[in-house]
């Protein structure tokens, strides 16, 4: 059952980690230029949560009587959850104001990094054992980055100055740095949280904390203007006053459909694992990006993304090898009570 919650999860991950950032894209491609306003987007699907927890809830009350628990969630996980919610309103906006500026292939190469951090983080927080295979893996995907970095002329998007180009590429390497601290202290919550961690739990924290993430953007947006902007937005769009409307809302979706992967990964994996797959999605929003925006694809990104799949793939086979190094040290003492339970029959 776990084995096929983690497959669902992060089948969730992947087509949020992918089209989440196209779709953000598209926006600003077309006219759109609201930072907050697409931050706010990436965590204001909140209320599809409320989905599974109703059934689920049903379930309980079809099973256990009218006396089944409506929430499970307490105090210190409330807590944490709202916490977390801050930290990803502000991610939101860092990766929003990126995309902004940046081709989806840039940022999402940029991203990649954030399975270094990722690491780094769960090795301090969640007490994670670094490997060869794992420090080759960060080392690889920081120097991808590093070389976008340096490599950024022919990428920049007609009209744009180069302030802004490099502002937005720092602020998405911003956002990775904090995703990254993320996705480890949600699985430090698991961890410490003095409760049974449930599946019902896990979406409970996911409604908190996108809730209280909206609520971080949406100030943004009061602050900045944005809901007196959005009519006459909607009507200078590129594509159209209804598409303009219906990008908002699959970007919402999109996103949401990429936080509660995210949120469910950990919960069936790691916090790690979810950095992995994240990265995996990479190859698939470049061709994407490619394909629908013309893109240019170049050499500098080429070598980025051969680094990142190196890293990936070196992690990816670390950890095959040290599971079956575990597996065939722990037969032996498996073996033994079963052996014993034999004797005494």
């Amino acid at each position: 059952m776990k084995k096929a919650l983690l497959l669902l999860n992060a089948i969730f991950l992947v087509i949020g980690g992918c089209g989440g950032p196209m779709v953000m894209r598209l926006y600003f491609i077309h006219g759109g230029n609201r930072v907050w306003l697409s931050s706010c987007l990436e965590t204001a699907g909140w209320p599809v949560n409320f989905i599974p927890l109703l059934v689920a809830y049903l379930h309980r009350r079809s099973k256990d009587s009218p006396a089944a628990k409506l929430v499970f969630m307490r105090g210190p996980v409330f807590v944490a959850s709202t916490v977390i919610g801050v930290l990803t309103g502000l991610d939101d906006y860092l990766y929003a104001y990126g995309v902004a500026r940046l081709p989806v292939s840039t940022s999402s190469l940029v991203i990649a990094s954030q399975l270094g951090f990722t690491a780094l983080f769960a090795f301090i927080l969640v007490k994670q054992k670094f490997t060869p295979y794992l420090i080759n893996a960060v080392v690889l995907l920081t120097v991808g980055t590093g070389i976008l970095a340096f490599h950024t002329s022919s990428d920049r998007p007609e009209g744009e100055s180069n302030k802004k180009y490099y502002l937005g590429f720092f602020m998405t390497v911003a956002a990775a740095v904090l995703y990254g601290f993320v996705l480890p202290l949600v699985e430090l919550t698991y961890k410490k949280a003095r409760q049974a961690v449930t599946y019902t739990l896990v979406l409970e924290m996911q409604l908190v904390m996108s809730f209280f993430a909206t609520v971080f953007c949406t100030i943004g947006m009061v602050i900045n203007n944005d809901f007196k902007a959005i009519p006459r937005e909607a009507r200078d769009f590129g594509l159209g006053k209804t598409t303009y409307y219906v990008v908002l809302v699959c970007n919402a979706i999109a996103w949401q459909s990429f936080f509660l992967g995210a949120i469910g990964v950990i919960f069936a994996g790691s916090s790690l694992l979810c950095g992995i797959i994240i990265a995996v999605s990479l190859p698939m929003t470049e061709i994407l990006a490619v394909i629908f925006y013309k893109e240019k694809f170049t050499s500098e990104k080429g070598v980025c993304l051969v680094l990142s799949l190196w890293g990936f793939i070196s992690y990816y086979y670390g950890e095959i090898k040290h599971s079956k190094e575990k597996s065939e040290t722990q037969t032996p003492e498996s073996e033994m009570p079963q052996a014993l339970s034999v004797i005494t029959i």
